[in-house]
């Protein structure tokens, strides 16, 4: 099928392009990448009267370093981030989230804002953002304002971005040392949507000990979903046998999801639990490594 009639828009800065979307707000889709939208175009799933090409836009298309971390403007492929040595060394979770999103091609082209405000509550790089605290600047007429990551996802395929604004990077800061990660996932095939996901951050005493954790899952809910019971039971062990299956069942007793013609709730509630598991163990072998952050 062949996209419905839509007017084309490719503003040369970000202030037109806010003006464009001020103008026609609902009627208006934003193209970046486009991996996501224009299949839904293709299939006359989103019937946009107006297609605001954004990448013409200067500025947008590197990774940034910030004094206290790393930021990701709305032009950069996930390709690119996947390929920066020293967003990968400051944060490997996100290398190991991008490296799980469909095939090279699509990064090629996909970039790492667009699948956020895509929002797609199976994606791997939402769940990868909240566990990261990441947090999104959102850029309006009236001026840009942030939103944390854990606000920004507010149900699958909607986020806190409004008709007339533009996610124009996302940020995060420096783990720290003694912080370690892991991303685990379960797809019947490479480059499916998984059946789930799970992301986690962990950082750990001198005595080696648990003293923050974040574990969050994909493809379980209509958002990304923290797993605080599973985060409070790891909190002050050393992710010993014990504390991991301990965590696994918890982790299988929060989540609630949907059954469909992929995979049953029961089995997608179990598989949460192991890949909770899988990701701790692997978190506890990165730090008896010294693999950090």
């Amino acid at each position: 099928m062949k996209p419905a009639p839509f007017t084309y828009h490719a503003p040369a800065s970000a202030g037109e392009a806010l003006a464009l979307l001020a103008e026609h707000g609902d009627e208006a889709k934003v193209l970046a990448g486009g991996q996501s939208l224009l299949p839904l175009l293709n299939f006359r799933l989103a019937r946009p009267g107006h297609l605001i090409d954004i990448n013409r836009l200067p500025g947008l298309d590197a990774v940034e370093r910030t004094p206290g971390g790393w930021r990701i403007p709305a032009l950069v492929r996930q390709r690119t981030a996947e390929r920066s040595a020293g967003l990968a060394a400051a944060a490997p979770l996100l290398a190991d989230a991008l490296r799980q999103v469909a095939h090279p091609q699509i990064r090629n082209r996909g970039t790492v804002c667009g699948s956020l405000a895509h929002a797609d509550s199976a994606a791997e790089l939402p769940s990868a953002m909240v566990a990261l605290d990441a947090a999104m600047t959102i850029a309006a007429a009236s001026g840009p304002r942030q939103v944390s990551a854990a606000e920004f996802f507010q149900f699958h395929l909607t986020t806190a971005v409004e008709p007339e604004e533009l996610l124009l990077a996302v940020e995060f800061g420096d783990p720290g040392p003694g912080t370690y990660t892991a991303f685990e996932e379960f797809a019947p095939r490479r480059g499916d949507f998984c059946l789930a996901g799970v992301a986690v951050t962990a950082a750990f005493a001198a005595d080696g000990t648990v003293t923050r954790c974040r574990i969050v899952a994909a493809a379980v809910a209509p958002k990304p979903l923290r797993l605080t019971s599973a985060e409070e039971l790891v909190l002050g062990t050393t992710l010993g046998a014990a504390a991991c299956a301990a965590a696994q069942e918890a982790a299988a007793s929060q989540v609630n999801p949907a059954g469909d013609i992929h995979a049953s709730a029961a089995f997608r509630r179990k598989l949460t639990g192991v890949l909770v598991r899988r990701a701790l163990v692997k978190v506890r072998a990165r730090k008896e490594d010294g693999d950090g952050a």
